[in-house]
């Protein structure tokens, strides 16, 4: 018996050490870092790399991999594998790269859409260690102020004010001079997403090692043993947080972050809740010059390689041969369609448009893809409203941070409501919302839009309001389309000039995008912008060891958020896991080993 464990651990620590640790090449072995360049704030210059647009005789020849998407996910692993000296063709459907890292400028106003705040970014933590290697330390980051959130409860005649500290330290001990008698829940709280959190580790070892050993992890129960992540997985927000406290604005502060990725409190997972909470614990940072800046200083990388970005680039379907392998990608330009092959495609445009949108029915109706399918769901649709000001953040009493507004303490009721009530008045009283003044946040704003501000809102609606507009030009829906974005611009500006008193004849520029919008420019199937649904079901043991950056398709990997998790940092951890599968190497590993020669460098310095 004891000869058969025995040999059951070596053939575990084998397993460990081939596909979780690996000996492929590390994309990381060189720092790559330079000082930083001066910014390039001339548009046309920016474009030039941004928006080069697709042609025939602009796809590399010999090509190592084709990705589908120029999200961070698409980006990310096409740097890496750039990186190792692959050669690698970006493909992007919209009219420049960047996916939900892209902006757009409309009256001189530039807006992001999809970068707000990131946290975990101090000098020697690996996510921010893992980006400076991406960008080749070309990309910059500014702190926001501290405290970094305003949580925002209840009515004008009843309205409380939390600031939201960053600070390992700091966070909690604030939370006690507003809430005195609640040190014991807010403790617990602390000690309780801090263990959660950690446990997250073992997701990423789920998808790594292979099939057989991941079951076995699931089936017999170890995963959850292991793990305190998935321990906690299946326990909601709502029910951790009550039983830590009866008193609801503290109940609402523990909760108020969800809206990061986009589950109510009583839907969502603690586990993924309690990542959030700590992602932004040391404090939270905008990238200077605009969210742009990401992809610009990426795709040169790809390009260095012999690889290439291009844009207005859509992909109608992967190719595969007679054995149904992928060996290509299809790109309809115009009425025409051009193949481009590859030995490998990667696909950054999420598990709904990859499988239901780029494979043949037949292949689709595979039980493996199939199954991946029928363990998951579309996220709820954002809604966004774009505010163009005239005035100096001085002027217009704006700072680096973020407004969440709830016009109750109740959360879930009031998410609830909203997402279920009729179209119209749900939005003529939209009860919950994020605000925040991106230019506030960019130390380069001034000198790149001087005299000029931007606030953007963020928020979510049901998909089905706006679906029968979907068909409509972009530009040129109807007037009750039309109608409809008044009463939301209108619903958001009369709680926003309360916030932001002096803004109120300042108003130069608004304009609302709809879940049909983003279905437009950031091809999101159902308007979402986290991807797949991240409810409780997302945080199975059983659906993490299933979906992973293999398809069951050969030569077909994923990447992005729907691999990991929603947000910039999960994308890039999808990314990360694409590329430990086919560099056969852990890249997360070799990111907290970055992290700590970059800190044990920084000692010797000082």
């Amino acid at each position: 018996m004891w000869l058969a464990v025995v040999i059951v651990c070596l053939a575990l620590v084998a397993f460990l050490l081939k596909y979780v640790l690996g000996t492929g090449p590390n994309p990381f072995d060189v720092d790559t870092r330079e000082a930083p360049k001066p910014k390039v704030f001339e548009r046309k210059a920016k474009n030039q790399v941004l928006k080069q647009g697709f042609l025939a005789t602009r796809i590399p020849q010999d090509l190592d991999a084709v990705v589908v998407g120029s999200g961070i996910g698409g980006l990310a692993i096409a740097v890496l594998l750039a990186k190792v000296g692959k050669r690698v063709l970006v493909l992007e459907q919209h009219d420049r790269a960047g996916g939900c890292c892209h902006t757009f400028t409309e009256q001189g106003f530039e807006f992001d859409v999809g970068i707000h705040y990131i946290g975990e970014l101090l000098d020697h933590k690996p996510l921010r260690c893992i980006v400076d290697q991406l960008t080749n330390g070309q990309l910059e980051w500014e702190p926001l102020d501290n405290p970094y959130d305003h949580l925002v409860l209840g009515p004008p005649e009843d309205r409380r004010i939390y600031p939201i500290y960053s600070g390992r330290n700091r966070f909690p001990d604030e939370l006690k001079k507003c809430f005195p008698g609640e040190e014991k829940a807010i403790d617990e709280y602390m000690r309780l997403t801090k263990k959660v959190g950690n446990g997250v580790w073992f997701m990423v070892l789920l998808k790594l090692v292979p099939v057989p050993l991941a079951k076995f992890l699931v089936h017999t129960g170890l995963a959850k043993r292991i793990s305190s992540f998935f321990r906690y997985a299946s326990r909601s927000l709502t029910d951790v947080v009550n039983e830590l406290t009866q008193n609801k604005d503290l109940r609402a502060v523990f909760c108020y972050i969800f809206g990061t990725y986009g589950k109510m409190p009583k839907e969502a997972s603690f586990s993924m809740h309690s990542l959030i909470v700590h992602h932004y614990l040391n404090g939270a940072w905008y990238p200077k010059g605009g969210a742009s800046e990401i992809a610009y200083h990426m795709i040169p990388i790809i390009e260095k390689a012999g690889g290439a970005v291009l844009v207005r680039a859509p992909v109608n379907r992967i190719l595969l041969n007679d054995a149904k392998e992928a060996i290509g990608v299809s790109v309809l330009k115009g009425q025409e369609e051009v193949h481009i092959h590859a030995p490998m495609v990667i696909s950054d445009a999420g598990i709904f448009n990859t499988y239901q949108n780029l494979l043949p029915k037949e292949v689709q109706a595979m039980p493996a893809i199939q199954k991946q399918l029928s363990m998951v769901q579309n996220g709820d649709a954002g809604l966004s409203v774009f505010i163009g000001l005239d005035g100096t953040k001085e002027e217009l009493g704006l700072k680096a941070d973020n407004y969440w507004i709830f016009s109750e303490n109740n959360v879930d009721d009031l998410v609830e409501g909203y997402m279920k009530g009729k179209r119209e008045e749900s939005l003529k009283n939209i009860p919950m919302f994020f605000v925040a003044s991106p230019s506030a946040k960019d130390p380069t704003w001034e000198e790149r839009s001087p005299g000029k501000s931007t606030l953007t809102v963020v928020t979510f609606a049901d998909y089905a309001w706006f679906e029968e507009w979907k068909d409509d030009k972009v530009k040129n829906r109807n007037a009750h389309y039309k109608e409809l974005k008044e009463i939301i611009t209108s619903s958001i500006l009369e709680i926003v000039t309360q916030i932001y008193p002096k803004i109120k004849d300042r108003i130069v520029y608004i304009e609302a995008g709809t879940p049909i919008t983003n279905q437009h420019y950031i091809a999101a199937p159902k308007g979402e912008i986290y991807g797949v649904d991240h409810c409780l079901s997302r945080f199975t043991v059983e659906l993490n060891a299933t979906i992973r950056p293999q398809t069951p398709i050969k030569n077909l990997l994923l990447t992005g958020q729907d691999v990991m998790l929603c947000g910039f940092a999960g994308a890039l951890a999808g990314a990360l896991t694409c590329g430990s599968v086919i560099l056969n190497r852990n890249l997360h590993l070799d990111g907290i080993a970055l992290a700590k020669k970059n800190k044990n460098k920084n000692k010797k310095i000082e």
